[in-house]
C-alpha cells in the first residue's frame, strides 16, 4: 500500500507509575495540601507522517524507551522533591515531562495525565510550538 501526500498519524502510549505528592500552593484546609499517592497514567502522543520503507511512524519500543527515561525516576518518588517539580500539579507534570521528552523524541504531540481515572490534564506544548517537534 503507498501513502500519497502528508497523511498525518497520531499515535498514542499509556505509561504507569506510581507518586506521592502535595500541593503546597492550595489553601491549609484543604485535602490537597496533604501528602498523598496516586496511581499515575501518562499517555503519550506522537504524530507524523508514514515513514515509507518502513511503514509506521514510530517503532513503539522506541517511543516507549524515550518515556521510560523520563517516566522511571517519577516511579515510587515524592514529586515535590524533583527539582522543578516543588508544585507538582497534574498541568505542571504534564510540562515537566514535555520538555524532557521532547528533545529525545521527534513528533511529539500531546502529554496527557491521568491522576485518576476520570481526572486528565492534557498538554499540547508550549504556546505556539503547534505540538509537533521539528
Amino acid at each position: 500500500m503507498r501513502y500519497h501526500g502528508a497523511v498525518m498519524h497520531t499515535l498514542a502510549k499509556r505509561f504507569r507509575f506510581d507518586a506521592a505528592h502535595f500541593l503546597p500552593m492550595v489553601p491549609e484546609e484543604h485535602k490537597c495540601r496533604r501528602v498523598h499517592g496516586h496511581s499515575f497514567e501518562v499517555e503519550i502522543s506522537v504524530r507524523g507522517e508514514i515513514d515509507p520503507e518502513r511503514g509506521w511512524v514510530i517503532d513503539y519500543g522506541d517511543l516507549g524507551g524515550a518515556v521510560r527515561a523520563v517516566l522511571d525516576p517519577l516511579d515510587h518518588a515524592l514529586l515535590n522533591a524533583i527539582p522543578d517539580l516543588e508544585n507538582p500539579t497534574s498541568e505542571l507534570l504534564a510540562a515537566w515531562i514535555w520538555e524532557r521528552l521532547q528533545p529525545r523524541l521527534p513528533g511529539l504531540y500531546r502529554v496527557t495525565i491521568f491522576e485518576t481515572p476520570h481526572s486528565r490534564c492534557e498538554y499540547e506544548g508550549p504556546a505556539g510550538s503547534g505540538g509537533i517537534s521539528g
